[in-house]
């Protein structure tokens, strides 16, 4: 993980204080990533970060809330765009690195309610044949009214 904020290195240093604190922990300097000083919004620019209905005090853009998840590949796998005073929700972005992984080595999807250790679907381009061998604790497939049996759960591999 690594920050990008358009603050200084100063101001990571001051505020990250105050951000250990809010956690509970001893107001110190140091954070578990480390943090990109952007205080000219080069890369926020670039990226597309910048919030056009939020501007401070001089009317200039403040940047929104974005996080990217890219994969081992290099590609961006996913991009969560939070409007500036919409605060993150970071239990989101573990659970979604973990669908993207399970997804990427066993072939499966994750439901919109997914919660890691919950079942997973088989995706619906595997055969009836190949998934059973793939997944051998077997699948049970839920009933829909247009009779397609393509929800079919598995438990996480």
């Amino acid at each position: 993980m690594i920050s990008l904020s358009i603050d200084s290195v100063e101001d990571h240093l001051a505020w990250s204080k105050d951000v250990n604190a809010y956690n509970g922990e001893e107001p110190t300097e140091k954070l578990p990533f480390p943090i990109i000083d952007d205080k000219n919004r080069d890369f926020a620019i670039q990226l597309g970060m910048l919030d056009p209905a939020e501007k401070d005090e001089k009317g200039i853009p403040v940047t929104a809330r974005v996080v990217f998840v890219f994969g081992p590949d290099k590609k961006l796998k996913l991009s969560i765009l939070y409007p500036a005073p919409t605060g993150r929700n970071f239990d989101e972005i573990p659970r979604v690195i973990i669908s993207l992984q399970l997804i990427a080595e066993k072939r499966v999807a994750t439901p919109v309610d997914w919660k890691n250790g919950d079942s997973v679907m088989v995706l619906p381009t595997i055969p009836e044949k190949e998934a059973k061998k793939l997944f051998p604790k077997g699948a049970f497939i839920k009933e829909l009214p247009f009779g397609k049996k393509y929800f079919r759960y598995t438990p996480q591999p």
